[in-house]
């Protein structure tokens, strides 16, 4: 993997790191009440779901994580395409912004990893 590939994977990593983080540990918290304009009582009735969530999130970022520090490209590849086949859902059936936070890095990774 060249250094921008590489870059890009990594940034997509402690992306979802910090989602995990969101979801896992602040989702009833204000800050993570803000980031995602839920109220307090969403929150806390979600909070079980958020946290499943959270920990997908880690998978993927642990992956990718993997995928640098082995230098086997084939492993980001896999991990950038669930990335963002989850990112374009989510844009689908919760929010548009979805798609250019979560998926556009990790299409910009696999087409760096192309290259």
């Amino acid at each position: 993997m060249g250094v921008l590939a590489t870059t890009v994977v990594l940034f997509v990593a402690l992306l979802h790191t910090g989602f995990l983080v969101l979801e896992m540990f602040l989702w009833t918290k204000p800050m993570g009440r803000k980031v995602f304009r839920n109220s307090e009582d969403f929150a806390g009735a979600t909070r079980v779901l958020a946290a499943n969530q959270g920990l997908y999130n880690g998978f993927l970022a642990a992956g990718l994580f993997w995928s640098v520090l082995s230098a086997q490209a084939d492993v980001a590849v896999f991990f950038l395409g669930c990335v963002v086949v989850a990112g374009v859902y989510a844009a689908v059936t919760v929010n548009r912004i979805i798609f250019y936070v979560q998926a556009a890095p990790a299409l910009l990774g696999l087409v760096l990893l192309a290259l």
